[in-house]
């Protein structure tokens, strides 16, 4: 079997930044245990599998893929919903409907809208759903800082298809100090339904202006230059919070730290109690392709 791969650079104009995935094309029929063993071997944060269907089942329901990490499978991830679209937008272009790639993953059709010609997209991401608030002080301490170091606005559960507990500090000084305590971190979050952190800070010029941010994710193991399933939690809960004005564009930079900076682009609209219309774009680099050769 020879099954056909794509690695982009996801959230960043420039090769070799940004959060990368391979995207593994015409995948039908794939065992599971084989995806999960081409997602090891790639060794990234995220491998996608497109499961290519019949034209009219495409556009009715969106291009079926399915994300793996090298330990599982997940329901939904930012980074690969973009990145595999521009793909598809790239290479398959009669998936292409209006400017518009679908992508049907496990938790449903998801649409990624591209700008004219470029691979500039956007993701619109389900509704969220705000979780517990988590207390300030056990949230600190789990993320490696003081409690005076979190800003008023409670950490909190949200989820638009993967939870995060989102955290906001009072400033970047306190952003490059986060050291998450993964071993107590983990099961604390996952009885209060929540996977990893996802840690924000204002923008040294954020006085100049208000709309640029900061923002890590560490999990077991390493951390992620781009989380845009975190990002689209945090401005749903950025704007629940009046943090960020509803139907803002807000530019998210994440990565900084470890080398790989990205860029993302995210708004929320509130509407009485509720958020809605959250969105998530960035842009996509191709930086390689190839074949596997399979048994």
């Amino acid at each position: 079997m020879h099954l056909d791969y794509f690695i982009v650079d996801v959230f960043t104009r420039t090769p070799l930044a940004g959060n990368p995935l391979a995207a593994v094309m015409n995948t039908c029929g794939l065992p599971v245990e084989h995806m999960q063993a081409i997602a090891r071997e790639f060794n990234l944060s995220e491998t996608s599998f497109v499961e290519r269907r019949a034209a009219d089942v495409e556009r009715a329901d969106g291009v079926r893929v399915r994300i793996f990490t090298t330990r599982e499978e997940l329901n939904f991830a930012g980074h690969p919903t973009l990145g595999t679209a521009s793909v598809l937008n790239m290479h398959a272009p009669e998936t292409v409907i209006d400017n518009t790639v679908t992508l049907r993953l496990n938790v449903g059709p998801v649409p990624v809208r591209f700008a004219g010609e470029g691979l500039e997209g956007e993701m619109t991401q389900r509704n969220p759903e705000f979780g517990a608030e988590l207390d300030r002080g056990e949230t600190a301490r789990l993320i490696g800082l003081r409690s005076e170091d979190l800003a008023d606005a409670p950490p909190q559960v949200v989820s638009t298809g993967t939870a995060f507990a989102i955290v906001l500090l009072r400033g970047e000084e306190a952003l490059a100090r986060i050291k998450v305590n993964h071993d107590e971190a983990m099961p604390w979050l996952r009885e209060r339904g929540a996977r990893w952190f996802y840690v924000l800070a204002p923008n040294p010029d954020q006085n100049q202006d208000p709309t640029k941010w900061r923002a890590r994710m560490q999990f077991h193991g390493g951390e992620d230059p781009a989380t845009g399933s975190a990002a689209g939690c945090a401005i749903a809960w950025m704007v629940r919070h009046e943090v960020a004005p509803s139907g803002a564009r807000v530019h998210l930079r994440q990565g900084v730290e470890m080398g790989r900076p990205s860029d993302l682009f995210l708004s929320a609209r509130a509407e009485s109690a509720s958020v809605t219309d959250v969105r998530v774009g960035g842009s996509t680099v191709l930086v390689a392709n190839g074949r596997l050769f399979l048994p």
